[in-house]
């Protein structure tokens, strides 16, 4: 059994990189980014040449409290990690940019607001804070945008989301609307995704019935980083700005 010790303040939601102790041994355990600059590798090589069963881990800067508490046994036990990586820290944290392609005619037709919206037209969608967080971004310099391939006439859920969609505009994210017919040709993946500053994919998984399950699938595999950003720059080329977008 490890003692967590403490994660680098600067690094998304405190995720990682971190530092442990095995109260046992005294022994440490780094997790953090994989060393694999050459330059690096072969200034240390310098001092202590690489076994094949090694590794260099870098520890920013940020860390160095940390570190101290575990070398010096002070740290406090029973700390808690802040636990799994979720999509949302990635947008939250993203430098540059975050895109965000949708395909489904219906997500959560069970979502109260949207009940609502069939029954009076009322606007009571509750956002949570995701509306703050575009916000925060785009005020950052991290671009938002948003393309939604769909099917017309529009469904009675994507009528609902057009209309919610000034707010997302509102706050600085950019919205474009593909009609399905107009996307016929374009080779698009399975699933819906967010791809932050164009180098992780974050794939989202919907039941049948559109209702989020909660599962996500994280790459950035360089092939499968480029066939998205190819993705959702072709939807964007044909897309129509929300502005302009009159649904059917």
């Amino acid at each position: 059994m490890l003692d967590f010790v403490g994660q680098d303040p600067d690094s998304p939601a405190n995720k990682c990189p971190a530092v442990y102790v095995d109260p046992a041994t005294g022994d440490f355990y780094f997790q953090g980014k994989a060393v694999a600059d050459p330059v690096v590798l072969a200034e240390i090589g310098k001092h202590s040449p690489m076994g094949a069963d090694e590794a260099v881990v870098r520890l920013p800067a940020t860390l160095r409290p940390v570190i101290v508490e575990a070398a010096a046994g002070t740290y406090e036990r029973g700390l808690i990690g802040h636990g799994a990586v979720q999509g949302i820290d990635l947008i939250r944290a993203a430098r540059h940019s975050v895109v965000h392609l949708e395909m489904r005619d219906g997500y959560d037709a069970t979502d109260p607001a949207f009940a609502e919206w069939r029954r009076s037209g009322a606007d009571c969608f509750n956002w949570g804070d995701w509306l703050d967080l575009v916000a925060a971004n785009v005020k950052r310099g991290a671009r938002m945008r948003r393309a939604r391939v769909i099917s017309e006439p529009l469904s009675d859920y994507i009528r609902w989301e057009y209309m919610l969609t000034a707010h997302n505009v509102q706050v600085g994210e950019e919205m474009r609307w593909l009609p399905r017919r107009r996307a016929f040709d374009l080779m698009l993946p399975g699933a819906d995704f967010f791809l932050i500053d164009a180098r992780i994919v974050v794939f989202n998984f919907n039941a049948g019935d559109g209702a989020d399950t909660g599962e996500e699938e994280f790459t950035s595999d360089p092939d499968t980083v480029a066939r998205c950003v190819a993705a959702f720059e072709a939807v964007c080329e044909r897309a129509i700005p929300h502005a302009d977008y009159q649904p059917t």
